[in-house]
C-alpha cells in the first residue's frame, strides 16, 4: 500500500474542497485550482482533511494512489502558500529583465529572447536572479524548464541558464601539448 497515499490531506482554514465526478475543485485565498479524478481512486472529505483511497488493489489504483493524494496536497498548498522557482542567468553581457507579461533574456544571442509568460506566472528580476512564482507547481516548473531551455548551461565555463539550487559539473578543458 502507498505511504504516501495513506496519508490524510489537511484542509487548511480558508481552502474549500469540492469533490466531482470528473475533477476536485480547490478554492483558497490565492486562486482556485483544479486536480482531475482518476476512476480507480475515491476522494472523502472529513472534516479538515480529505483522505484519498483506492477502490480496488489492481495495479493502476496502486500506481494511482500516492500520486493523485501528491496532486491534491500540491493544489491545496499551491491556493495557501503558492510556489516559487529562481532561475540564475550566469555569463559576461548575460542579462534578464521583466517587461508587463514577458521575461526578456539576453544570452549571447543576435538578438534578446522574449519568452511570454501564461496567464497565473508572475516574474521579478534581482540582479542575475529570475523568480518566478505561481500557484500551479506543474505550470510553474514547465516554464521555468522552458526559459532554462533557452540556453542551457555548458560544463566548461558554467554559462547559461540555470536553477538556483543546481551544481553544474564542470569539465577540464583543452590541456596543453607536453613536449
Amino acid at each position: 500500500m502507498s505511504r504516501i497515499g495513506k496519508k490524510p490531506v489537511p484542509i487548511p482554514a480558508g481552502v474549500e474542497v469540492k469533490v466531482g465526478a470528473e475533477a476536485v475543485q480547490i478554492k483558497g485565498p490565492k486562486g482556485a485550482l483544479s486536480t482531475p479524478v482518476h476512476p480507480s481512486v475515491t476522494y472523502t472529505v472529513e472534516g479538515a482533511e480529505v483522505v484519498v483511497s483506492r477502490v480496488d488493489d489492481s495495479r493502476v489504483a496502486c500506481s494511482q494512489h500516492g500520486l493523485r493524494r501528491t496532486l491534491l496536497a500540491n493544489c491545496i498548498e499551491g491556493v495557501t502558500k503558492g510556489f516559487q522557482k529562481t532561475l540564475e542567468v550566469i555569463g559576461v553581457g548575460y542579462k534578464v529583465a521583466v517587461q508587463g507579461k514577458k521575461v526578456v533574456l539576453t544570452v549571447g544571442f543576435s538578438h534578446p529572447v522574449e519568452f511570454p509568460l501564461p496567464q497565473g506566472i508572475d516574474a521579478a528580476v534581482d540582479g542575475v536572479k529570475l523568480n518566478l512564482s505561481g500557484i500551479d507547481k506543474q505550470l510553474l516548473g514547465e516554464v521555468a524548464a522552458q526559459i532554462r531551455r533557452v540556453r542551457p548551461p555548458e560544463p566548461y565555463k558554467g554559462k547559461g541558464i540555470k536553477y538556483a539550487e543546481e551544481h553544474i559539473r564542470r569539465k577540464a578543458g583543452k590541456s596543453g601539448s607536453k613536449k
